[in-house]
C-alpha cells in the first residue's frame, strides 16, 4: 500500500509541475506586496503592510497576524494608502500614515478596534512616525518653506503657488530637482507632536533638509531612551549636489541646552539608533567624501566620552540595517554578501562578529522586547517577500505570512544558479544563471544577458518587479545576470575598480561571462541580446560601439547614459559624475571622452530598442533622444519607448506591462 501511495503522490506532484505556467507579466501585478513587519512591544503580533495594484496604481492596507502563526487581519479598511504602521509602547495603539482625507497624514487607532483618528493636518502631508518612549509624542517630517515660521504660513504659500496660473521656476542654486520632482525651495523638517492633538513644533528650523534627500538610511532619526533628546541626521554643507556630508546632531528637548553635531567625517553618517541602556548611538558611516558606494561601517558612538569607533573593520561588506538587542551587548544587522542578505550580529563588549541566517535575502529585521525573537521580511527569485521569524540565535527560521502562496502554486519559477567566470585579470566573476521554463537540456536556447544598474549596486535572489528575470524564463530564454567589476557584496576593493573605469575591465568581465555561458550546450551562441537599465543601460549604449565580433544581435537600452559631458550638465547629484570620472567635464575632460558611448556612433549596427521617461531627472531624457537619433541617422532597426508620466524606474502597471511585452516583442523579432 505505502508503495502504491508513494506513486500516486509522485504522479500528482509531476502532473502539478506540468500543469504550472511560467510567470507572465500580469503576474507580476496580481501579487500582493507586503513591506514593513513591525512587530508589537509585548511581542504577540506583527503589523504590516499589504499593496495591491490594478489599471489606476496602487492601494495598501494595514495587516496583522499573531507572532505565532494563524488567521491574517485587516486592520485598516479606508481607500487609498494605509502604510508605515508603528506600534505605541503599550502595544495598544498603531500609528500610521494614511491618504484617506486627500494628502498623507498621521492616524492613530486602537488595536482593540474603534475608529481612527486623525493626528496630523500639515499642508505638505506627514510622513514617517516614531514613538516617544513614554508613548506621548510622535516624531514625523513634513516638507515646508523654510522661511516660513509657522504652519499657517506654509499653508498660504502653498495655496498660493498652487492657485497661480504662472508655472515658471527661479533657480538660484544646485540642487533644484532629485529623481523625479522639483525641490520649488521646500525643505523637509522634523516635527513633534503630542499624542493629545494640538500644535505641532518644527525642530528644525532652517534651510536644511532632515534628513536629507539622498543617500537615505533606515529610521534616520531617534528618540534617546529616557525620551529627552533625539539624534537625526542633516546635511549642513553649502552646495548639496556636491556633498555627501551627511552628520549625526543631537538636539535636547529642554530649552537650556543646544544642538549638538557628534560626527566630523567628510563621508555620509546615518541611522542612529540609541542602546537601550542609553549609553551609545548606532549608526552607519562612510570615510571617503563624495563617494555614495563607500563601504558603510557600523560605529559606536560612546555618549559619555563622545568618542566614536567602527564595529565592523574586520568585515568586507557594506552595513544596512541595524537594531540593537533588548540587553545592549549586541547589534544585529543585515549586509550583502554576493548574491544574498543574511543576517549578522556584532557583539559590543568582544567585538564578535557572526552570520545569524545564511543563504537567504532578508530586511526589515525587528526584535522582541525580550530578545528572544527576530521578525524579519525575506524574498528569493520565486517568492515575493513575505514575513518570516526566527529565535535570537538564527534557529528556528520560520515563514509567518503565506499571502501569495494561492497564486505563486499556479506557476512554474525558476531559481537562479551560481555561474563563475574569469574577469580581466583573471578574479572570479560571479553571475546568476536562469534556465527557461520546461527546460529541455537536449534543445538549444536562445540567451538575454540582463546589466545592473549603479553601477555600484547587483544582481541578488530576491524577487524584483522592475527587471524580474523569470519573465524571461517563461518567455523561452536563457538569463545570464553578471555582477562585474563595480558589484556590491563582494568587498569593497571589487567595487571600487569601477570609479574611473567604466568602460574597461566591467566590460571585459561582461564579455568573458557571455562567452563563457555561450559554450553551454544548450545556449545558442548566434541569439544572444542583453538589456539593461540606468548604468546597464549605458553599457547597453556601450556595446552598440564595440560589438565587433557581433556577440550580441539585438539590445535594449533603458535610461542609459549616452553622453557623459550633457548627462553632467542634466544630472542633480554631481558628486556622482565627479567620483565616477575624476572630476567635470572642464577638469578632466580626457576621462569623459574616453568612457562617452556617444563617441563611438560611427560603430553603432545592432538592432536596438530604446526606453525612457520624461521625468527621469538622475539620467534625463535628451540621453535617451540623443541615442534613438544617432541610431537613426546610422539607418540601425531601432525603435523609442517614451514614457511621458515615468521617471527613472517604469512603475506604473500598465505602464510597465507595456514595457515588458515591448522588450519582449523586440528580443523575439531578433533572437526567435
Amino acid at each position: 500500500m505505502r508503495t502504491v501511495l508513494t506513486v500516486l503522490v509522485l504522479s500528482l506532484s509531476a502532473l502539478a509541475q506540468q500543469s504550472a505556467r511560467g510567470l507572465a507579466v500580469e503576474d507580476l501585478f496580481a501579487f500582493k506586496r507586503i513591506s514593513e513587519p513591525q512587530l508589537s512591544p509585548d511581542k504577540k503580533t506583527i503589523a504590516y503592510v499589504i499593496s495591491t495594484y490594478d489599471k489606476n496604481g496602487r492601494s495598501s492596507q494595514i495587516w496583522t497576524i499573531p507572532l505565532e502563526g494563524g488567521h491574517p487581519r485587516q486592520f485598516t479598511t479606508a481607500a487609498g494608502l494605509n502604510e508605515r504602521p508603528r506600534w505605541s509602547p503599550d502595544s495598544r495603539q498603531l500609528a500610521f500614515i494614511s491618504t484617506r482625507d486627500g494628502s498623507p497624514q498621521i492616524w492613530l487607532m486602537d488595536v482593540a478596534g474603534g475608529e481612527a483618528r486623525k493626528l496630523t493636518d500639515m499642508p505638505m502631508g506627514a510622513s514617517d512616525p516614531v514613538w516617544s518612549p513614554d508613548g506621548k509624542h510622535l516624531l514625523f517630517t513634513s516638507e515646508v518653506y523654510p522661511e516660513c515660521i509657522d504652519i499657517d504660513c506654509n499653508r498660504k504659500k502653498r495655496s498660493v503657488v498652487e492657485s497661480s496660473p504662472v508655472k515658471a521656476k527661479m533657480l538660484d542654486r544646485l540642487l533644484y530637482r532629485h529623481w523625479m520632482s522639483w525641490k520649488d525651495g521646500k525643505r523637509n523638517h522634523l516635527f513633534i507632536v503630542s499624542i493629545d492633538g494640538g500644535q505641532v513644533k518644527d525642530l528644525t528650523p532652517g534651510d536644511y533638509d532632515v534628513p536629507p534627500f539622498s543617500l537615505g538610511g533606515p529610521d534616520n532619526y531617534a528618540f534617546s531612551p529616557d525620551g529627552k533628546e533625539i539624534c537625526y541626521v542633516t546635511n549642513t554643507d553649502e552646495i548639496e549636489a556636491t556633498s555627501t556630508n551627511h552628520d549625526l546632531f543631537v538636539l535636547p528637548l529642554s530649552a537650556d541646552q543646544k544642538l549638538r553635531r557628534i560626527t566630523e567625517g567628510r563621508g555620509a553618517d546615518n541611522s542612529p539608533a540609541y542602546s537601550p541602556d542609553g549609553k551609545y548611538i548606532a549608526y552607519r558611516s562612510q570615510q571617503r567624501a563624495g563617494f555614495e558606494a563607500d563601504k558603510w561601517r557600523l560605529m559606536l558612538y560612546d555618549r559619555t566620552t563622545g568618542q566614536s569607533r567602527s564595529l565592523t573593520d574586520s568585515l568586507d561588506r557594506s552595513v544596512e540595517s541595524i537594531i540593537w538587542a533588548p540587553d545592549s551587548n549586541r547589534i544585529y544587522f543585515t549586509a550583502e554578501d554576493e548574491t544574498y542578505q543574511p543576517i549578522f550580529f556584532v557583539e559590543i563588549s568582544s567585538g564578535k562578529i557572526g552570520k545569524l541566517i545564511e543563504k537567504s535575502f532578508n530586511f526589515d529585521v525587528s526584535i522582541s522586547h525580550d530578545g528572544k525573537t527576530l521578525v524579519f521580511s525575506r524574498s528569493s527569485e520565486t517568492m515575493p517577500t513575505e514575513v518570516f521569524a526566527a529565535n535570537a540565535d538564527g534557529s528556528n527560521v520560520r515563514q509567518i505570512t503565506f499571502t501569495n502562496s494561492d497564486l505563486l502554486s499556479q506557476l512554474d519559477m525558476k531559481a537562479a544558479e551560481d555561474f563563475w567566470s574569469k574577469g580581466e585579470d583573471g578574479t572570479p566573476v560571479h553571475s546568476l544563471l536562469m534556465k527557461p521554463v520546461c527546460f529541455d537540456p537536449k534543445k538549444k536556447y536562445p540567451m538575454i544577458v540582463l546589466i545592473h544598474g549603479g553601477p555600484q549596486g547587483a544582481w541578488t535572489r530576491s524577487f524584483s518587479y522592475r527587471w524580474n528575470p523569470n519573465i524571461y524564463a517563461a518567455a523561452g530564454y536563457v538569463v545570464l545576470m553578471p555582477n562585474p567589476r563595480g558589484s556590491t557584496g563582494y568587498g569593497q576593493k571589487f567595487t571600487d575598480q569601477i570609479s574611473g573605469d567604466w568602460s574597461g575591465k566591467c566590460v571585459t568581465d561582461i564579455f568573458n561571462a557571455v562567452d563563457k555561458a555561450a559554450e553551454l550546450e544548450y545556449v545558442d551562441r548566434n541569439r544572444i541580446g542583453a538589456a539593461g537599465a540606468s548604468f546597464g543601460g549605458y553599457m547597453i549604449n556601450w556595446i552598440l560601439g564595440h560589438n565587433e565580433t557581433g556577440r550580441f544581435k539585438a539590445l535594449v537600452s533603458h535610461a542609459g547614459v549616452f553622453n557623459t559631458v550633457s548627462m553632467y550638465g542634466v544630472t542633480e547629484e554631481l558628486w556622482f559624475p565627479e567620483w565616477e570620472f575624476g572630476g567635470t567635464p572642464w577638469t578632466n575632460p580626457e576621462s569623459y571622452a574616453k568612457h562617452s558611448p556617444h563617441n563611438y556612433v560611427k560603430n553603432f549596427k545592432t538592432p536596438t530598442l530604446v526606453t525612457h521617461g520624461e521625468l527621469d531627472y538622475r539620467v534625463p531624457i535628451g540621453e535617451g533622444f540623443q541615442l534613438f537619433t544617432a541610431l537613426q541617422r546610422m539607418g540601425v532597426p531601432s525603435r523609442m519607448l517614451y514614457f511621458p508620466d515615468e521617471g527613472h524606474w517604469i512603475l506604473k502597471p500598465h505602464n510597465s506591462e507595456l514595457w515588458y511585452k515591448t522588450v519582449l516583442e523586440w528580443f523575439g523579432k531578433y533572437l526567435k
